[in-house]
């Protein structure tokens, strides 16, 4: 049985004592406390409460699963018997009990003889927990191959095809999200075949290590399938490299001898899968800017090209934009044909879509949206406000910075622009929201809480301060700040760094 059928059908079960009284748990559904029968008095009645607030969280409104038989004295009830883990009593069912629990799918007593209470709700609630999970990641394996195919439905046997490398991203119910590491190639051989594609799952963003991992993969797909798995029963051997470290695999050849691959972690991963090159490619400054104020107000984005990995390469960099702050909503770089309808989605967005799907993308009944086509390098609809989110000052000192890569003929490598790009966003926050910290007022017992107002009134610019209180109120920004919270010492390394320099820095011109 589905779990939310499980879930819809036991909310359905009768709650009646003996007197036809009904009976509720002290957490009641509206999480307040609610009147229990005096009757209601056997020792493990309060640890069905704690069942309860454990699925609560699973089923707003939950009601405990079936009517416990209520018993005025410590003895074991008729027919009942005694919890291995603990000294209280399993209780017996009544004829309707049992026949209720039998329909909602609950085996009583417990197998494990539990009270049901302390220990059988806590088990019961971890077991739904777990199958829970389960079903979500089986949900996640069957979705795999749309993403790897996303056009599957348009394939046909070729004899050449340029492999390709892209990335997409699988986001669970708890809101933590699997990356999907693509190359998609054509095995060797003679005559029209299809390409495959081999995928990395990880929760990690390492791009460039799981890109070098796909180039020796794809390098032994030509020889033969045979030979790689030897290579990644080596990398299954070896433990991951922590952040800046390296490790090195000994992987065997054939005509090519016994080879060593060193696979290097950095320290700093928010530029890891990051190519801002391709982004600048397609896009002035003027148009990245627009994006990111849409992006940076968390509205909805569609980006549209033909080939996968510039759909992966440029919605990354649009998210990479946005450090130290995080995209938290619907984040689809490629979106299967068959889930197409993403874009009437009421709430934000950031996706990619092959251009071939423009016409059925404008037909769609979406709310405003940016729509970029990365192909012809425009905007195709935009909401029309973008030009003044962005404080005016800190938008052209943005604007000269991304022009001054395009006239600086020295920038030539990836990791240069990457740095160039994404310093002049970093400077952006640090500009407008860099002194949350003097605002985070910490408690005796090490909580700190965040002052808004007094936060925005800090602001001395009349624009920076209209645009911060509006970024305030963006799901990214509180958790953002939810984080901070939690500790004296804030995580990204890299923003406190800037922040500190930038303080530096003023403090340097007042003495001067």
């Amino acid at each position: 049985m589905h779990l939310d059928e499980a879930r819809s059908r036991q909310l359905s079960l009768p709650q009646e004592d003996e007197d036809g009284e009904e009976l509720q748990c002290k957490q009641g559904p509206s999480g307040t406390d609610t009147a229990v029968p005096a009757a209601a008095s056997w020792p493990g009645f309060e640890s069905v409460c704690d069942f309860c607030k454990l699925t609560k969280a699973l089923s707003p409104g939950y009601k405990p699963i079936f009517k416990l038989q209520p018993t005025r004295t410590l003895p074991v009830p008729r027919g009942g018997s005694r919890c291995r883990c603990c000294p209280r009593p399993v209780p017996s069912l009544l004829p309707g009990e049992a026949r209720a629990a039998a329909e909602a799918g609950v085996t009583w007593p417990p197998s494990a003889a539990s009270c049901g209470g302390a220990c059988g709700g806590r088990r019961a609630a971890r077991e739904n927990l777990l199958k829970g999970q389960k079903e979500e990641e089986e949900r996640l394996l069957q979705a795999i191959p749309l993403f790897c195919f996303p056009d599957g439905n348009n394939w046909a046997p070729v004899t050449e095809f340029t492999s390709e490398t892209f990335s997409f991203v699988l986001t669970n119910v708890d809101g933590s999200r699997k990356i999907g590491y693509c190359r998609r190639l054509l095995p060797s051989g003679r005559g029209v075949r299809l390409p495959e594609v081999f995928c990395i799952i990880s929760c990690l963003g390492c791009f460039g290590l799981f890109s070098k991992i796909l180039d020796e993969v794809e390098k032994r797909r030509q020889i033969s399938m045979a030979v790689i798995y030897p290579f990644m029963q080596g990398l299954r051997e070896s433990s991951f490299p922590a952040p800046g470290k390296t490790v090195t695999i000994k992987s065997f050849i054939p005509e090519s001898g016994t080879e060593l691959i060193e696979l290097t972690r950095p320290v700093d991963a928010h530029l890891e899968h990051v190519e801002f090159q391709a982004l600048l490619q397609r896009l002035s400054p003027h148009l990245i800017l627009h994006i990111f104020a849409s992006a940076v107000l968390e509205r909805r984005l569609i980006f549209l090209a033909e080939e996968l990995s510039i759909l992966s390469q440029c919605i990354h960099a649009v998210a990479a934009l946005l450090y130290p702050f995080t995209w938290a909503h619907t984040y689809i770089p490629v979106v299967p044909e068959c889930l197409l309808d993403t874009v009437c989605c009421p709430t934000p967005f950031m996706v990619g879509i092959q251009r071939r799907h423009l016409e059925r993308v404008l037909d769609q009944p979406m709310e405003e949206a940016l729509i970029v086509d990365l192909c012809e390098g425009k905007i195709l609809r935009a909401v029309g406000d973008e030009e003044e989110i962005l404080p005016t000052k800190l938008q052209n000192e943005i604007l000269t910075s991304l022009n001054r890569h395009n006239n600086n003929n020295n920038v030539h490598t990836s990791e240069q622009v990457n740095t160039l790009v994404s310093e002049a966003f970093v400077h952006f926050f640090v500009r407008t929201v860099g002194h949350y910290t003097s605002h985070i007022k910490w408690s005796k017992n090490g909580s700190g809480t965040f002052q808004e107002r007094a936060f925005c009134k800090a602001i001395a610019s009349k624009t920076s301060r209209k645009f911060v209180k509006k970024f305030v109120k963006t799901n990214m920004f509180s958790l953002f700040i939810e984080e901070a919270e939690k500790r004296r010492m804030p995580q990204e390394a890299y923003f406190q760094q800037k922040i500190a320099e930038y303080h530096e820095q003023k403090k340097h011109r007042r003495d001067s």
